[in-house]
């Protein structure tokens, strides 16, 4: 089955990700990449207590999840690629040259950036690397939660 989501959400794991997207999907694994959480087992025993324990959850840095990523897409099971930033998906697609969809969740407000949808917020660098990515072929969306319409990238950037 492989990945059936990549999705940008700096909250990471929480409610929306795992009820939200986990359960319509059948995800048996969430993989989160983050370097900060990944040196940190503190911090990934937080993200644990939010999933149940049929999913399991794999914490990588940016460059574990590029080198992994075959791995994962060949797992029987539906996963869930999930980062809190812009760089570390587009790191992954330029890297693996297999990521071909991306969903932004939650993007939340930092000084810089500005509001592109409720609950989008991008600096004109982050709008910029997006439409980079567009142009090589991957598909963004904007979309919270899954009933949602998927917004295209044109237009929020």
């Amino acid at each position: 089955m492989s990945i059936v989501l990549y999705r940008i959400d700096d909250r990471l794991i929480h409610g929306q990700v795992v009820v939200g997207w986990g359960q319509p999907l059948r995800v048996g694994f969430i993989v989160l990449v983050d370097d900060a959480v990944r040196a940190s087992e503190w911090e990934q025993d937080l993200h644990r207590m939010g999933v149940p324990p049929q999913i399991d959850v794999v914490f990588a840095s940016t460059a574990e999840a590029a080198q992994r990523l075959p791995e994962w897409e060949a797992d029987p099971r539906p996963g869930i690629v999930l980062a809190g930033s812009i760089d570390a998906l587009a790191a992954l697609s330029s890297n693996s040259h297999r990521v071909k969809r991306i969903n932004l969740g939650g993007i939340h407000h930092q000084p810089g950036r500005s509001e592109r949808l409720r609950y989008v917020y991008l600096s004109d660098a982050e709008a910029a690397k997006l439409r980079e990515l567009a142009a090589q072929g991957v598909e963004i969306t904007a979309q919270d939660v899954p009933t949602a319409r998927a917004v295209p990238l044109e237009e929020f950037v």
